[in-house]
Order: C-alpha cells, then sequence, then structure tokens
C-alpha cells in the first residue's frame, strides 16, 4: 500500500477551521480508504525554507507519495483519482465531464464567491468594503444560476460522485454561504456532499490535527 503524506496546519485562527484546503484531499482518501500521515505546519508561524521545495507558494497542502511530489489541491486530487474509479469514471465520457468540473469548481466558481466571503471578514470596517460586495453579487448570482442550471435535478455533476463533487461542495461550503439561498438543488447538493462519511471523518481528522498553540502565544 503506497506511503501518502499531505501537509496540513496544526494551528488556525478560529474562522479557518474546517475550510483549510487539505480537507478535499483528507476527504479523496477518506472515499478511497487510503491511509496517510499528516506533515503539521503552523499558519502564523514561519515555515521552514525547505517547505517551499515541496511547495513553492507556501501553501498547504502539498502530497508526497513513492512516485514524487504534488502541490495545488486539484492536482493532488486527479493524481489520486486516476486509476479509482471511486473517484473517477473510467468511461471516458463522464470523466471528461467530471474533470472540466473539477476544474470549473476552481475556475468558474470560487474566484467568483470567494472575494464575496472573505472581504467583509478583512475589510468589514473599510467604507470600501460594502460597495465592492455589492457590486460582485450581480456576477455571482449569475454564475450560480449558470451552475443550477448545469446541476438541474442529477445528484452529482457528472452523474456518480467524483472529484469533481469533491471539489465543487467544499467550494460552495466554504464560500457559498447565503449565495445560494435562491438555489433548492445546490442546497441539496451541497447537503448531499457534507452529509457522506467521507467528509465526515475528513473533516474529524483536520479538526484532530489542530493541536498547537498561535504564534507568540497571542
Amino acid at each position: 500500500m503506497a506511503t501518502i503524506t499531505i501537509s496540513a496546519f496544526n494551528w488556525v485562527p478560529d474562522f479557518a477551521r474546517g475550510q483549510v484546503r487539505d480537507l478535499v484531499v483528507r476527504w479523496a482518501l477518506e472515499e478511497i480508504q487510503q491511509p496517510y500521515q499528516v506533515h503539521l505546519l503552523n499558519a502564523g508561524a514561519v515555515r521552514p525554507t525547505e517547505y517551499l521545495a515541496w511547495q513553492p507558494f507556501d501553501q498547504v497542502p502539498a502530497y508526497r507519495d513513492e512516485t514524487g511530489e504534488l502541490f495545488e489541491s486539484g492536482a493532488i486530487l486527479l493524481h489520486l483519482a486516476q486509476d479509482r474509479e471511486l473517484l473517477l469514471p473510467s468511461d471516458p465520457a463522464p470523466r471528461m465531464q467530471a474533470t472540466s468540473w473539477l476544474f470549473a469548481a476552481l475556475n468558474s466558481i470560487e474566484p467568483i464567491l470567494r472575494p464575496i466571503t472573505l472581504m467583509p471578514l478583512f475589510n468589514g470596517d473599510k467604507e470600501w468594503c460594502s460597495p465592492a460586495v455589492a457590486s460582485m453579487l450581480p456576477m455571482a448570482e449569475k454564475r450560480l444560476e449558470l451552475l443550477s442550471n448545469a446541476l438541474g435535478e442529477k445528484e452529482w455533476l457528472a452523474g456518480q460522485f467524483t472529484i469533481a463533487d469533491i471539489m465543487m461542495v467544499y467550494v460552495l461550503r466554504s464560500f457559498g454561504g447565503e449565495l445560494i439561498n435562491d438555489f433548492g438543488n445546490l442546497l441539496a447538493y451541497r447537503a448531499r456532499g457534507i452529509a457522506r462519511p467521507a467528509f465526515s471523518r475528513a473533516l474529524q481528522a483536520q479538526y484532530d490535527d489542530f493541536t498547537g498553540e498561535p504564534p507568540h502565544g497571542d
């Protein structure tokens, strides 16, 4: 059995707990019941210089197995799914759809939702924040409408549950908030994803690793 190591944080601020992106890799590994080890780092402390050789942008997760190293969560999910039909169909047509939706979650949905969620968190006291968020809402609503139309009555984006759903549910859970309240099928889709036992195990594993202390004892 492959020895897999992923990087994750042993401390993050309360608002980030359960949201850090190693969650999607943990989720995929739980879906295929693949054991893994965790290389823990502190989000508030300077990471060792050698970590940049593994993750050039000083983020998590990074991934290592006997074949090599990866960074970027989408790339890691694709690697884990290559020969595992539980994560990606072997039939070419749905496999292509799942791959497209994985990148859509990262490139077409998350960049539109993320600033609407994070800007008030970090800049809510600034005069420009509320107008800036308001200016982004129409595009977000349109993008979510298109996602809702594409999902329709399907249970999962590519027919069966795949890595595309892991990433899309993560994005909707972390950044969708109340923005998806007008889209009943997206609410149900998000709920189906987080109801999966593998998601619960991954979430608990992330929380269990938050054993570190804030930087400088703050």
